[in-house]
């Protein structure tokens, strides 16, 4: 039974000094790990360069020894080269997986490589790499399950899927991919979040009067969850504080 917190490492933007950006952003992950069992990392978020979040994770494992750290990769513009070195990098450092995905199109001007998330996954299991850590795909809300099929041929570890807003989504996916492990995305309802709700098409309405109730729900079909929340982090924190999800 996991909570998890994803967080976005911050921004690389002229002028900011990184390593205090770092250095706050490891603070409010400390602060926030105390409520959940583990932290998702994630990298440049919507094509924008974020620092990374190995040298992020790795931070937090030299402070939080024992908080268990998936990050994301994005393949969009790594070469093989760069999809091993970064792999065995979170291997080195102990993180327990990694969401293989396309990314968003770069902001900074890298070229697409080619990449793709799940031939990287198959390729990374031929190589042993599933004894060593867990490699998870993205997955939509709603999908058609028959254009899934590279990704469940390829036997990820499991899914980690875009934001749902009800359980029915959550226990459809459940129920047509029986053998994976399933971590839904839940959005935490807040007016400061409003944007990003309209963005990903999510409704508040259905569920924002007793979030509580519904990350139950989820957490109950698949016994884990990842709680999003780019824009309100005392806000989650303070749900995460007084709630018992799990």
């Amino acid at each position: 039974m996991t909570v998890r917190y994803e967080a976005n490492p911050p921004k690389i933007i002229p002028g900011i000094d990184l390593e205090y950006s770092l250095s706050e952003f490891i603070k409010k992950i400390k602060s926030i790990s105390a409520s959940c069992d583990a932290v998702h990392l994630t990298e440049d978020v919507l094509g924008f360069q974020r620092i990374s979040p190995i040298k992020a994770g790795k931070m937090l494992k030299d402070e939080i020894p024992n908080l268990p750290i998936t990050v994301s990769m994005r393949v969009r513009d790594k070469t093989t080269a760069q999809i091993q070195e970064f792999v065995d990098e979170c291997v080195d450092i102990g993180f327990s997986g990694i969401l293989v995905l396309m990314g968003d199109p770069s902001q900074y001007g890298k070229p697409d490589s080619g990449e793709i998330p799940s031939a990287t996954v198959s390729r990374l299991y031929s190589q042993d790499m599933r004894t060593k850590i867990n490699l998870y795909l993205s997955v939509p809300n709603n999908p058609n399950f028959e254009k899934l099929v590279k990704k469940i041929d390829s036997k990820p570890k499991g899914f980690i899927t875009q934001v749902v807003q009800s359980a029915e989504q959550v226990q459809n996916l459940r129920d047509k991919l029986p053998e994976f492990t399933i971590i839904p995305i839940i959005l935490f309802p807040s007016e400061k979040n409003l944007k990003s709700a309209k963005f990903l098409n999510i409704d508040f309405a259905t569920y924002e009067n007793d979030f509580e109730n519904f990350a139950k729900i989820i957490h109950g079909i698949t016994g884990d969850i990842l709680v999003t929340s780019p824009n309100d982090f005392h806000g989650l924190r303070k749900f995460l504080e007084d709630s018992k999800i799990s």
